[in-house]
C-alpha cells in the first residue's frame, strides 16, 4: 500500500491514497473519522474515482471507432497509480497520464489530475481531464465517497437523512440485477426535498437521479454535526450503501452505467461527454463539516 499523503488545519484532516487518488480518511479536529469504516463484509472502497466511464459497460468493452476496448466498471483510474504533484500542508495535487495500458483500454491521450484543498472546514476536490491528443475525447467522470453512517456524534442510525437544496420531483432511474440501466423508472423516495435513510432503500441498489436539480445537499441528524455535500458541475447523482453496511455514499456524476442492452459506440453512450483537442474540463464537489 502506497504512503498516504496527509493535509490538515484546525477544522478537518484529511488523508489521500495515490493509488486511485483515493480520500482514505476525512477527520473532525477530535479525530473522528467522517468516512466508511471499510468493513470488508460489505465494501473495501472509500471514496474511489470514476474515469472515463461511470458503471457498467456492456460486456465489459467501450466500442470506439468500430473497435472493442475492455473497460472493467468504474473504469481504470480507481486501480491506478497516480503521481504525487503536490503536498503541502493544506493541499495536495495527484495526476495520471496515458500508458500504454491505459491505450488499451482507452485509446486517447488524456491527463487526469485530482487536486485536494482545505479550506477551513471544508475539503474541496477540483478534477481537470485534460485530452492531449488531436482528436475530441469522449469521457465520462464520477465522485464515489462513503460517508461514515452513522455519522460519530451519537445520533441514531435512523435519525440520519438527505436534504437536497432543490425540488426532485422526477421518478428515479431504476437499475437491473447485473448493474445497467433499467427502461423502466422508479418512484421518488423523496419527501418534499428530504430522503430519510434505511437500509430498505438500496435492496434494489442505487438511487440514481437522472438528471438531478440540487448542487448540493445536507447529510446528518437533523440535531447535530452534519456535512454540506455541494456538487455544481455534475448533472447527475447516485446515493448508494449495502443493507446493513456503517457508510452511505454520495456520489456526484458525469455519466451513468450503460443502458440495459446498449452496444453502440462509447461517443454515443448516455452521459457522456467530449473534451477537444488541447481543451480540459474542471469538475468539482465540497464537503463542509457544519457543527
Amino acid at each position: 500500500m502506497a504512503d498516504l499523503i496527509r493535509i490538515g488545519n484546525d477544522r478537518l484532516s484529511a488523508a489521500i491514497n495515490p493509488l486511485g487518488a483515493e480520500l482514505s480518511n476525512l477527520r473532525d479536529p477530535d479525530g473522528r473519522e467522517l468516512m466508511t469504516d471499510a468493513d470488508p463484509a460489505f465494501w473495501t472502497g472509500r471514496a474511489p474515482i470514476l474515469f472515463p466511464v461511470v458503471g457498467r459497460v456492456t460486456g465489459d468493452v467501450i466500442r470506439i471507432d468500430g473497435a472493442a476496448h475492455p473497460m472493467p466498471k468504474h473504469g481504470f483510474a480507481r486501480r491506478s497509480t497516480f503521481e504525487v504533484v503536490a503536498a503541502e500542508a493544506t493541499r495536495a495535487a495527484f495526476a495520471l497520464t496515458d500508458t500504454a495500458e491505459t491505450r488499451a483500454a482507452y485509446p486517447f491521450t488524456f491527463r487526469l489530475e485530482v487536486a485536494f484543498r482545505l479550506d477551513s472546514p471544508t475539503l474541496l476536490t477540483e478534477v481537470t481531464i485534460e485530452n492531449r491528443g488531436e482528436r475530441p475525447m469522449p469521457a465520462q467522470f464520477g465522485f464515489h465517497p462513503a460517508f461514515a453512517w452513522p455519522l460519530p456524534y451519537g445520533r441514531d442510525r435512523a435519525a440520519h437523512r438527505l436534504l437536497f437544496d432543490a425540488d426532485e420531483p422526477v421518478d428515479l432511474r431504476a437499475i437491473t440485477p447485473d448493474g445497467f440501466i433499467a427502461a423502466a423508472s422508479r418512484p421518488t423516495p423523496l419527501d418534499g426535498r428530504d430522503l430519510r435513510l434505511h437500509d430498505a432503500l438500496f435492496a434494489d441498489d442505487a438511487l440514481v437521479w437522472d438528471p438531478v436539480r440540487s448542487q448540493a445537499l445536507r447529510y446528518g441528524a437533523p440535531d447535530g454535526p452534519q456535512l454540506d455535500i455541494a456538487f455544481p458541475d455534475t448533472p447527475k447523482l447516485g446515493v448508494w450503501t449495502k443493507p446493513g453496511a456503517r457508510y452511505v455514499c454520495v456520489e456526484p456524476w458525469h455519466g451513468i452505467a450503460d443502458p440495459a442492452g446498449f452496444a453502440g459506440e462509447f461517443r454515443d453512450k448516455p452521459g457522456v461527454f467530449e473534451i477537444a483537442p488541447g481543451s480540459r474540463k474542471r469538475i468539482g464537489m465540497s464537503v463542509t463539516l457544519v457543527a
